[in-house]
């Protein structure tokens, strides 16, 4: 928040964030206020996960503004930004609503692959009738909703309400896992020293960003220009409700910061029909498990400062030196059932006198889960992340931070209060902030008069027969569940991004294009496939969906799988190169929020919320199918990063994490049993050999 901002200033600025469409008052503790929130869509739709490579770019390319001042002047901060963290958000540009033409038009540009003719007629006439009747009145009235709430998007109320009706468990379904590289000194990987370091920092992180010292988030296009000393200082002085204007002179773009107010001391609250989002910032605890028991104790003092780290050092040793044996009935195995069952189940806890304890569980700043277990490769790490045995997790935190025995770590995030980007920069922030300007190291040692026995209190639940049954049926269930996933990765290492580059075409569209071809070459077909976008450079923009599946794909893929031999080494270069061309189109496209599904979900959600029947248009078979992605694939690369990943979307999908790096090409994708992830990658790895072949201009198989 702005650094110069009186309290009830930023008060308002934090409230201005739309948390809960369902009809339901969002009860903000560090205002004590409730901020009713108007019904005005209902659910639909699964998620998208993480952030696009044009929003992570802005992440990851950001050069620091550090302070000057002395070590302990900035103890409690990472650094101190010329520019207010919000400087920019009051004069966002609004997501626009696209044009209802537009819309039907690449709407059925994205049909096209994946229909027969006869098929694609049909939907042809059912997406034109879109243009008069009904469905153009639902876009009218749409847009005339959007003028009169020009504090926020037209998206953003119908996403949070279609995350927080979603009743299935947020394990698999929802919450995604980002993991950190190694410390790149071995001996900081160790577990206490990895713990502390990431403790202070994160606190740092949220202090810097509460007291507006954050840089402001800003995808630089002429870095030369906009990101420097001399443009920060003058920029500064631009009224806010201006400022916007003077970056984009200089070909900069801020992004969109409204969800970072939730990263802290936030979480999802189970209700029946509608979840709640919860956030209290007055609270100054951590929230710790291991083995299944929690754990909580302060990290800021009375006065809002930092805990000397060596006595966070000594608590976190504390507790990894509690003898306790894990508890009969780990009450986190809770936050992994259906949505609907929790909120039956939270409610007898309060009934049973546990208000207190779950009270301290939900305002903590996160949840630090410290693991015993010791990570082997890639795949047990992935498992461990995404869902672990369910027992040392609160998975309705709006972060968890993992760390295993051996100092491997990760985030676990509930999503649906933001997405990737403000993860990804706080991901990057720790990462930089604990390898370059650790807290406590090798040879430090644990505060002495940390009396960790008074400060450190393990939270006990009084748990009666019903209780204890819930816990019980949600081990089940979430042993059922995650024992039907499978994760597996591959590596491409002849050639990523450079190479690419070089070729001029882009490093996204390749990748795409190799799963469209593995999954045709291994499956024989074209099916919907989803890449998500982030509008972050939007007032509360969210997402929008890339749709990578393309008649150029298509007819590129055909020609690489299907007809080896019948086209030349040039003609199959052209056909990668209007892929690349293409899919460039479609990302910048879905970037200013000129795609098609959250304009098409957004009209759906505005006739259920009036009663009004569905438009032929969204009973079409096809329309069905264009939703469920089979492939369902997100894009990360951070330096702070080593792989991301999440559960497929649909029964019968993929879930495709997968970064394109300098010199080779990750994928970690997960499938359940209808699919073989194993196979899949296979296909991938011999699309993307034979794409790199032809680039060289070598036929394929020389």
């Amino acid at each position: 928040m702005k650094g110069a901002v009186k309290p009830n200033e930023r008060r308002e600025q934090a409230l201005e964030l739309p948390v809960n469409s369902c009809g339901q008052q969002v009860v903000d503790m560090a205002s004590l206020r409730a901020v009713p929130l108007n019904t005005v869509f209902s659910k639909s739709g699964k998620p998208p996960y993480l952030a696009c490579a044009f929003a992570a770019s802005a992440l990851c390319n950001r050069r620091q503004t550090y302070s000057t001042k002395g070590k302990d002047e900035i103890a409690d901060t990472l650094h101190r930004s010329i520019v207010p963290t919000m400087h920019y958000q009051k004069s966002l540009p609004r997501l626009p609503i696209p044009k209802l033409e537009d819309t039907i038009r690449r709407y059925l540009a994205a049909q096209r692959p994946l229909l027969d003719d006869e098929q694609y007629s049909k939907t042809e006439q059912l997406a034109q009738s879109l243009q008069s009747g009904a469905a153009k009145e639902l876009h009218e009235e749409l847009v005339s909703q959007d003028k009169k709430n020009k504090h926020t998007s037209y998206i953003s109320g119908p996403w949070f309400d279609m995350y927080l009706s979603a009743r299935e468990s947020v394990v698999l379904n929802f919450n995604p896992f980002m993991s950190f590289n190694p410390d790149p000194k071995p001996e900081y990987n160790e577990q206490l020293l990895r713990a502390t370091n990431m403790v202070v920092s994160a606190v740092r992180f949220m202090k810097t960003l509460r007291s507006g010292l954050l840089e402001p988030e800003v995808f630089h296009l002429n870095p030369a220009k906009s990101d420097t000393d001399g443009f920060k200082r003058l920029i500064r002085y631009v009224p806010a409700s201006l400022s916007w204007y003077g970056a984009y002179m200089v070909n900069a773009y801020p992004l969109d910061m409204s969800q970072y107010y939730r990263l802290f001391n936030s979480s999802r609250i189970p209700k029946q029909g509608c979840d709640q989002l919860f956030t209290d910032q007055r609270a100054r605890h951590l929230l710790v498990m291991r083995k299944g028991h929690l754990y909580v104790f302060d990290v800021l003092d009375q006065d809002g400062n930092l805990v000397k780290p060596a006595k966070i050092q000594a608590h976190l040793k504390f507790i990894l030196s509690d003898p306790t044996p894990a508890p009969a009935f780990p009450l986190g195995l809770l936050t992994s059932e259906d949505r609907n069952v929790w909120a039956g189940l939270r409610q007898k806890l309060l009934d049973a006198g546990n208000q207190e304890a779950l009270r301290k569980v939900d305002s903590a700043l996160f949840c630090l889960c410290l693991d015993d277990e010791t990570m082997k490769d890639h795949i047990h790490t992935s498992h461990n992340m995404l869902h672990g045995d369910g027992q040392n997790r609160w998975f309705d935190k709006s972060f968890s931070v993992i760390l295993a025995r051996d100092g491997t770590a990760a985030i676990n995030f509930e999503h649906s209060w933001g997405d990737g980007v403000a993860v990804l920069r706080f991901q990057n922030e720790v990462f930089k902030d604990t390898t370059e300007r650790p807290a406590v190291n090798p040879n430090s040692h644990p505060a002495a008069d940390a009396d960790s026995s008074s400060a450190v209190q393990r939270l006990d639940f009084r748990l009666d027969a019903a209780l204890r049954d819930g816990v019980n049926t949600a081990k089940e269930h979430f042993q059922t569940a995650v024992s039907k996933l499978t994760i597996a990765a591959m590596e491409f290492q002849k050639g990523g991004k450079e190479t690419l580059k070089k070729k001029k075409v882009s490093p996204d569209a390749v990748a795409q294009l190799a799963f469209q071809m593995g999954f045709l070459r291994q499956y024989g077909q074209t099916v919907a496939s989803y890449e998500s976008c982030s509008t972050a450079a939007f007032k509360h923009g969210r997402t929008e969906t890339i749709r990578p599946a393309s008649i150029h794909t298509k007819r590129c893929s055909h020609a690489f799988v299907r007809e080896p031999g019948k086209h030349s080494v040039d003609e199959l270069r052209k056909m990668v190169e209007e892929c690349s061309k293409y899919h460039g189109q479609l990302t910048r496209e879905a970037a200013m929020g000129q795609g098609f599904d959250r304009h098409l979900f957004a009209m759906r959600y505005l006739a259920n919320s009036k009663g009004q029947a569905l438009p032929a248009f969204y009973q079409d078979p096809a329309y069905a199918a264009i939703n469920h992605n089979i492939l369902s694939t997100s894009t990360l690369t951070s330096p702070a990063v080593n792989l991301g990943g999440f559960a497929p979307v649909v029964p019968d999908g993929f879930g495709v994490g997968y970064g394109v790096h300098d010199h080779w090409i990750g994928c970690n994708v997960s499938s359940y049993p209808s699919r073989n992830v194993h196979e899949f990658l296979q296909c991938v790895h011999k699309s993307l050999e034979d794409i790199f072949t032809v680039l060289e201009g070598k036929p394929i198989g020389s």
